[in-house]
């Protein structure tokens, strides 16, 4: 069962150098252990501050992986600390998808 989630939220200026550390821990764990089940991006918007997370899993009871990945927990273990409020999540469905 396919699933899609979309997270926004800030990140105070401050903690931007850190953020930006875990996010690459967890992409690296995702390469690590080369996971088919589990498509994630992370955008930064041009404010410097604002971030947009969209994954998109494929597991047999549609839930996503990505809680269950050691540095995704190390990510938002402090989460609250470094955003300037809580971040707003949501399941979503694709319109349209274009891959190259």
């Amino acid at each position: 069962m396919i699933s899609h989630v979309v997270v926004t939220y800030s990140v105070k200026p401050e903690a931007i150098e850190e953020h930006l550390r875990l996010i690459a821990g967890v992409f690296e764990q995702l390469e690590t252990e080369d996971r088919d089940d589990v498509d994630y991006q992370v955008l930064r918007l041009a404010d410097g501050v604002s971030f947009v997370h969209v994954s998109t899993a494929d597991t047999a009871d549609g839930s996503n992986p990505l809680p269950q990945l050691a540095a995704f927990r190390e990510f938002g273990a402090d989460l609250p600390a470094r955003v300037t409020a809580p971040p707003s999540a949501g399941a979503a469905n694709v319109v349209g998808l274009y891959r190259r």
